[in-house]
């Protein structure tokens, strides 16, 4: 009997011995697994597979054989013009750029007014070249600016030239370009404009295109390729003076019924309020640049007015309407020059 008890007193330690043990262990990976869950350092767990974030697609650079501008992060109104070689419009924040780099661009070309973000795109590995056209076309010094500057360019890699829609400018100056360089014929790139969605009212734009001839390596060679990341932008003056006459051209064109004056042949409707809408975003990013935020503000909203009657005008909106539109923009520019000039 003793010897049974002392057995069964042997056993009681031994259990409450191994229970102890295990209790021990069990609160160590407790206090590790606490520990770890409060480590900053730690890796995250890996989310089981059906809540991990779906991959995303690699972009797919637009081809000269698509029939409508392609739409990416940040870019819109892509259109391929020969490979590598695309139109669109100003690109959009970080993910633009980041898009750029990833069809394969390498430099960028601006034929808008607006200061081009050089910064943004160098932290992509993308060149800025800035080389701003206007509406009604541009001359030949330009032209062979811009085909010395894509011939250099597509050497590095593929280049984008953009304005600020990606419609009209840049379709012309990308049309202009392929043919000086012999990359595609007259015919091919003015169908190219109209993938672009460029209107049939800006005549110069379609002139220089339907006209332009191929350039010869010596007259490439001949163009000084020193080109600026930002041209820089004329005097408030000067401004001023051009948005004047362009709302000057655009009192013509209404008394023409909204049409080209018979006594101004060389008037374009949307364009002049195209150059009114172009000059106020300068001077709205000039502004802003200053800190003049409420100029800014202002210069904005007035670009804004005379870019909804642009669009009227390229819409082909009824006379009505864009009378109500220049309105607009006349009263908005009167308000700016009672605040701040008058």
């Amino acid at each position: 009997m003793t010897l049974l008890y002392s057995g069964f007193r042997n056993l009681s330690s031994l259990t409450a011995s191994t229970c102890l043990a295990a209790l021990i262990i069990a609160g160590c990976q407790r206090t590790s697994t606490r520990d770890a869950s409060l480590d900053p350092t730690a890796a995250a767990p890996t989310p089981p597979p059906s809540l991990a974030a779906p991959a995303r697609e690699a972009l797919v650079p637009p081809s000269p054989n698509d029939n409508k501008p392609a739409e990416f992060p940040g870019l819109h109104q892509v259109v391929a013009y020969t490979p590598g070689f695309y139109s669109g419009a100003a690109p959009e924040g970080e993910a633009a750029f980041a898009s750029l780099a990833e069809l394969g661009v390498r430099t960028m070309i601006s034929v808008d007014g607006a200061k081009p973000d050089v910064a943004l795109a160098q932290r992509h590995g993308l060149r800025y070249i800035h080389l701003p056209i206007g509406y009604n076309g541009f001359d030949e010094q330009r032209r062979r600016q811009l085909a010395r500057a894509t011939s250099d360019a597509l050497a590095a890699g593929g280049v984008y030239l953009h304005c600020h829609h990606g419609k009209h400018r840049s379709a012309g100056a990308v049309g202009t370009t392929a043919v000086s360089l012999g990359l595609a014929s007259n015919d091919a790139m003015l169908a190219r404009m109209k993938v672009s969605q460029c209107a049939e009212g800006y005549k110069g734009l379609w002139a220089r295109t339907r006209e332009a001839d191929v350039l010869s390596p010596a007259q490439l060679a001949a163009v000084d390729a020193n080109f600026p990341s930002v041209s820089p932008p004329g005097s408030f003056i000067e401004s001023m003076v051009s948005i004047d006459a362009a709302l000057e051209h655009l009192g013509h064109i209404q008394k023409a019924g909204w049409k080209t004056p018979a006594d101004h042949p060389d008037l374009v409707p949307a364009a002049e309020a195209g150059i009114a809408a172009d000059i106020l975003r300068l001077l709205a990013d000039k502004a802003s640049a200053r800190k003049q935020d409420e100029f800014a503000a202002l210069m904005r909203a007035n670009a804004d007015a005379a870019q909804a009657l642009e669009d009227a005008l390229v819409a082909g909106s009824a006379a009505p309407a864009l009378d109500a539109q220049l309105a607009i923009v006349a009263r908005s520019c009167k308000d700016c020059h009672v605040k701040y000039r008058d």
